[in-house]
């Protein structure tokens, strides 16, 4: 039989925040959501941790399963875990930044609708709390 907590469990995922110097600006990489919660809006890509893994392979993991792209590394940016940033339930969430030397064209897959790259100063409306993450990304990397 399993163990079983008499507290509630939560979600843990990571996200991954792909920056990319062009034409004397920077671009975010953004996916837009083929499924709820916030169907069609767009999100960094990310997901939530596999059982067998850390965050720091699910972030890699998920960026290639939604985009086709794969960076060797990223960089922890930190921690979100404000209550009620997933409509689905308690979450958590580790978010994580990569600086490439420039764009590079992503593949919208597994539940991806569209990967587009937008400069970081005119993003559309984010999904769940990345509006947050977007901002404390560009003051850690002083863009």
């Amino acid at each position: 039989m399993p163990y079983t907590y008499e507290f509630p469990m939560f979600g843990y995922t990571a996200d991954a925040i792909v920056i990319a110097p062009d034409g004397g600006t920077y671009k975010v990489l953004l996916i837009q959501r083929k499924h709820d919660p916030y169907k069609d809006h767009w999100a960094f890509p990310g997901g939530f941790v596999d059982q067998d893994e850390v965050a720091d392979q699910a972030v890699l993991r998920e960026l290639k399963e939604e985009t086709g792209l794969e960076v060797a590394h990223m960089s922890r940016l930190d921690v979100f875990d404000k209550v009620g940033r997933d409509p689905r339930g308690r979450t958590v969430t580790v978010a994580y930044t990569c600086m490439l030397p420039q764009p590079v064209e992503g593949t919208a897959m597994d539940d991806a609708a569209d990967v587009r790259w937008f400069d970081i100063n005119a993003l559309p409306p984010l999904a769940f709390d990345h509006d947050d993450m977007m901002a404390m990304a560009i003051a850690r990397l002083g863009l």
